[in-house]
This record gives structure tokens, C-alpha cells and sequence, in this order.
């Protein structure tokens, strides 16, 4: 994540965490959940206001959270009642923890050149069964906005950078609109990802 990005969640954390705390996301848990154990290690990995891994707790999880951003992470740790880390997807080291990972709207901020790397220590977590649900703004290239980076995707180049010398692959990918109010109109792509065979 650039120091821009980051200053940004730092300055507006508080606001971020109101305008999409309630935020529902049912639908993309409908996807992601019927893959993992009952009572299966979750990791919300860059969770914001801890929304999502909120809602898995509730479920009967087992669930991790971190955010590179000290504010959010605070405030996730708050509505978790548990503590949360405050780090980056490069400094990522669990390995074989997880049944899954939700990196909801959070990797779109690593640059596209290091996402093959991270994309391996996600894999690294993950036990051999895992899956992971990504999710990115729709579109090709890198750009900026409000002052934070962005990685926009469409399925033809997440599939290219998982190509690069990563143990992943798409099982499915599908667009949504944006759920926030008067941000309908932006598309997101969204897929789970499950280790190659032999990975």
C-alpha cells in the first residue's frame, strides 16, 4: 500500500468505518461460506472496520484479522472484541493456518507488480483444501483517486498474474455493482481462488 493510500485511512478511518460498516454483503458470504468447515479459521486479511470478520465470529468462525492501517485496525479490534494486527499483505508469514481468506476490497490497493508475491503468501496460509475470495474494482491498469492507489482487474488479467509463478487459480469469477448508496453504477470483480493440484 503507497503512504498515500495509507495516510488517506489513516485521516478517514472513522468516516470509512460508519459508511461501510453496515454495508450488506450477504450475497458475496453466500459464495464464500459454503466452502469451509463448520467452525473454520477465517482470515479477513486488510478488514477495514472488521465488518466482515464480524459477521463470520457471529457465524461460529474462527477468525484472524489484520489492516495496515493502525486506525482501522483499532476499530476492528473494537467491534471483535479481539486483537487485530496492523500490517501489510507483504508481511504476511502465516503458513497452512487457514480454511479460508477474505480479502474483501483490499487487495486492489497492492501495486500490480507485487501481486504474484502476495498472492504466494496468501497460498502459504491457506491449507491445502483453502479458499480465498478476492475482490477488485473492475477495469485495466493502476490509477489514483482521493489520493489512494488503485489496481483495477478485469478476468483476463487476474488470470494473467496468477499465471506468474503462483500455486492459484480462479474457480469462479463473477461482477457485482457497488452496494454502497449512489455508487451502484461502479462494477467489481470478484472471484474465489483455489490452489492448483499438486500445489
Amino acid at each position: 500500500m503507497s503512504d498515500s493510500t495509507l495516510e488517506y485511512y489513516s485521516r478517514n478511518a472513522v468516516s470509512f468505518a460508519e459508511a461501510t460498516f453496515a454495508v450488506n454483503m450477504q450475497p458475496l458470504y453466500d459464495e464464500f461460506l459454503p466452502a469451509i468447515p463448520e467452525g473454520g479459521k477465517i482470515l479477513d486479511a486488510g478488514c477495514g472496520s472488521g465488518r466482515d470478520a464480524l459477521a463470520f465470529k457471529n457465524l461460529g468462525y474462527r477468525v484472524d484479522a489484520f489492516d495496515a492501517c493502525a486506525e482501522l485496525a483499532n476499530i476492528a479490534s473494537f467491534h471483535l472484541e479481539q486483537p487485530v494486527g496492523c500490517f501489510s499483505f507483504d508481511e504476511l508469514r502465516a503458513t497452512n493456518t487457514y480454511d479460508a481468506i477474505w480479502c474483501c476490497a483490499s487487495l486492489l490497493h497492492v501495486p500490480k507488480a507485487l501481486l504474484p508475491d502476495v498472492f504466494q503468501r496468501l497460498q502459504n496460509a491457506l491449507k491445502p483444501n483453502g479458499i480465498i475470495y478476492i475482490s477488485f474494482k473492475y477495469g485495466e491498469g493502476e490509477r489514483t483517486a482521493d489520493g489512494r492507489a488503485f489496481t483495477d482487474l478485469t478476468e483476463q488479467s487476474l488470470n494473467a498474474l496468477l499465471a506468474q509463478n503462483t500455486g492459484l487459480k480462479a474457480s469462479k469469477t463473477w461482477q457485482t455493482g457497488d452496494q454502497r448508496p449512489g455508487r451502484e453504477h461502479e462494477r467489481w470483480l470478484n472471484a474465489l481462488l483455489e490452489r492448483v493440484s499438486g500445489e
